[in-house]
C-alpha cells in the first residue's frame, strides 16, 4: 500500500506497515536498508518519504506513566497529541501549550519543532526530557541530560534521523481550563497593540486575508473548570469552502471574495479544558510554507509580505497566521537564537502555491526567517550550515547513531548527509 501525506503534495510508492510489537519492529528496523516513520502525515515537506519502507506506530502497544512528582510522563512516541491530553487529562494533568490541530503524533510534533503559541511557552520540543529510541541495529537505547546527552541534545528535534522514538518522557503541569475569544479587528489597530496583547494573555495568535484591512483575533487564557465545549471550527468551513472553490475556477476574484467575506460578523466564545480548546477542526486541505521570524521583525514581515500580494492582485485564497514562540536552546530548532513570530502561509490545495511560496520565502528570509522543518522551504545544505551553528555537531551525532545512512531519504540526505 503507497503512503501521502495530509495535503495530497508528497506522495511514496513504498509500502506502509504497521508493527504491533517492539520485537516486530525491531525486526523491520534491522532488515529494512532504508525507513521512514510516519505518524499523521501533517508535513509537507518530504520528511516521510522513502523508496524503501514506511512505518506507522499506530498499533503499537503502550500506556503513560506518570513521575511520582508530576512534573512528568512516559508516553508512547507514536500516540497522537489527541491520545495523549486525553490520556493526561485522566490523570489530572495537562501539556503546557498545543500547536491549533492535534492529529500529529507525539514523536513527530517533537522532531520538527511543531509549536502553539505564547510569549512565554517554547514548542513542544522543549517538553522533552528523555527518549527510549531503537537505533539502526534495531536495539533500544535511554538518552536524557546526563545519560547519551548528545544523542539526547540532537534528538530533541531530530527530524526521524537518529532512530525510531518509542518511548517519550514529557515535561507536564496540573490540567488547565481555557477560555477562547474569537473577534474580527482592524489590521491596523492591531499592527499597534499585538505586543500588548501578547503581554496580557497566554496565547493570542491572528489570521490575516491578505486582501483585506481586518483580521480575525484569538485570544486564549486560563478560567475557572467548565463542562467540555462541542467540536467546532474557527470560521464556518462550508461556507469557505465555497469561496475557496470559487478562487481555484475564477482566481481574479479572490480579493473580492475576500472582502466580502470579512464583512461578515466574526466572533465566537468557547470554555473548557485546555486540550479540547487548543486544537481547532481542520478539514479543508491546504499546502504550507512558515517562517519563523526574529520577534521585532514579525509585523514588519507580515505587511510586507501581504503589500506585496496586493499589489500584484496575488490569488493567495487562505489567510496568514502569526504566533509568538519562545525561544530555546535546541540545536536545530528555528527558535534557537531567541525568541520568533512565527508566520504561516497557506494556500489551498487545489490552487498553484509553488511561484507564490518561492517569491514569499525571499521576503522570509530577508528578514532574517529560518523555516519550520515540516513546511514548505528551500533551504540547502549550505543554509543549513550558515543557519545553525551547531549544524556539523548535529550531523556528527547522526553519522554516529546512523553510519549506514538506514534513517535518510533523499530530502534529508542533501540537507545532513
Amino acid at each position: 500500500m503507497g503512503w501521502s501525506n495530509w495535503s495530497g503534495s508528497v506522495v511514496a510508492a513504498a509500502g506502509l506497515v504497521r508493527p504491533r510489537s517492539e520485537d516486530e519492529l525491531a525486526a523491520l528496523v534491522r532488515s529494512a536498508p532504508r525507513l521512514r516513520v510516519t505518524g499523521a502525515g501533517h508535513s509537507f515537506m518530504p520528511l516521510c518519504e522513502s523508496d524503501a519502507l514506511i512505518v506507522s506506530l499506530d498499533d503499537m502497544p503502550g500506556t503513560i506513566a506518570v513521575a511520582a512528582d508530576r512534573r512528568a510522563a512516559r508516553i508512547p512516541a507514536g500516540w497522537s497529541i489527541r491520545r495523549l491530553t486525553a490520556a493526561l487529562w485522566e490523570e489530572g494533568l495537562a501539556l503546557a501549550n498545543q500547536g491549533d490541530v492535534n492529529p500529529q503524533s507525539l514523536a513527530g510534533a517533537m522532531a520538527t519543532g511543531t509549536h502553539g503559541t505564547g510569549v512565554d511557552l517554547g514548542s513542544l520540543s522543549t517538553f522533552a526530557r528523555g527518549f527510549r529510541l531503537l537505533d539502526a541495529a534495531g536495539e533500544a537505547h535511554w538518552c536524557d541530560a546526563d545519560t547519551n546527552s548528545d544523542l539526547y541534545q540532537a534528538q530533541r528535534l531530530s527530524l526521524g534521523l537518529f532512530g525510531v522514538a518509542m518511548e517519550i518522557e514529557v515535561a507536564v503541569v496540573p490540567a488547565f481550563h481555557l477560555a477562547e475569544r474569537i473577534e474580527k479587528r482592524r489590521w491596523a489597530e492591531i499592527r499597534e497593540s499585538y505586543d500588548e496583547l501578547a503581554a496580557q494573555h497566554r496565547h493570542v495568535e491572528f489570521w490575516f486575508f491578505p486582501h483585506s484591512d481586518d483580521v480575525i483575533l484569538k485570544t486564549l487564557d486560563p478560567c475557572d473548570p467548565c463542562d467540555p465545549p462541542p467540536t467546532t471550527t474557527d470560521m464556518e468551513e462550508a461556507t469557505f469552502r465555497r469561496i475557496l472553490d470559487i478562487s481555484a475556477r475564477l482566481p481574479f476574484l479572490t480579493p473580492f471574495l475576500q472582502r466580502l467575506m470579512m464583512k461578515s460578523g466574526i466572533s465566537g466564545r468557547r470554555r473548557g479544558p485546555a486540550h479540547s480548546i487548543f486544537p481547532s477542526d481542520r478539514t479543508i486541505r491546504f499546502e504550507e510554507m512558515e517562517y519563523e521570524m526574529p520577534r521585532a521583525a514579525g509585523l514588519e514581515t507580515i505587511e510586507e509580505v501581504v503589500r506585496w500580494i496586493r499589489q500584484r492582485r496575488l490569488p493567495v485564497a487562505f489567510p496568514f497566521e502569526y504566533r509568538t514562540v519562545a525561544g530555546d536552546d535546541i540545536w536545530m530548532s528555528p527558535m534557537n537564537a531567541g525568541p520568533v513570530a512565527a508566520i504561516s502561509m497557506h494556500q489551498y490545495a487545489k490552487m498553484p502555491w509553488q511561484g507564490l511560496f518561492a517569491e514569499a520565502e525571499a521576503i522570509f528570509r530577508g528578514h532574517g526567517g529560518r523555516p519550520h522543518w515540516a513546511k514548505r522551504h528551500t533551504l540547502t545544505r549550505a543554509d543549513v550550515d550558515a543557519l545553525y551553528p551547531m549544524a556539523g555537531r548535529y550531523g556528527a551525532v547522526r553519522r554516529a547513531a546512523d553510519p549506514t545512512g538506514k534513517f535518510l531519504n533523499p530530502h534529508l540526505e542533501a540537507l545532513f548527509a
